[in-house]
């Protein structure tokens, strides 16, 4: 059984950072492409970045290129969102989600296991 958990969000004010964390449980998960995607209230689910099972390949959604970087340890099988520069407009319920078929992507249903997401608030 895989088990996706996030944790990290929080309130900050704008241009603070926050770092996301998401733990990812289970014997294999270390080999799952993994996915950060945010809600915001009344929105569609958004994709923020993605990252391969080595880590050596990362993609991030327009709207926090230059701002977010997405890293993992293997090793702890937990993968990192590091927001910098953060703005009101990334206030959202953020989750992370992983991919068993291997081949990870930008879109929700390309992932199958999924956490209870974390809310980040930036006030203004």
């Amino acid at each position: 059984q895989v088990q996706v958990v996030e944790s990290g969000g929080g309130l900050v004010q704008a241009g603070d950072s926050l770092r996301l964390s998401c733990a990812a449980s289970g014997r294999t998960t270390s080999t799952y492409p993994i996915g950060w995607f945010r809600q915001a209230p009344g929105k569609e689910r958004e994709f923020v970045a993605a990252i391969t099972w080595s880590g050596h390949n990362t993609y991030y959604g327009d709207s926090v290129k230059g701002r977010f970087t997405i890293s993992r340890d293997n090793a702890k099988n937990t993968v990192y969102l590091q927001m910098n520069s953060l703005k009101p407009e990334d206030t959202a319920v953020y989750y992370c989600a992983a991919d068993s078929t291997l081949r990870g992507g930008v879109h929700p249903w390309e992932y199958d296991y999924w956490g209870q997401g974390t809310q980040v608030t930036v006030s203004s």
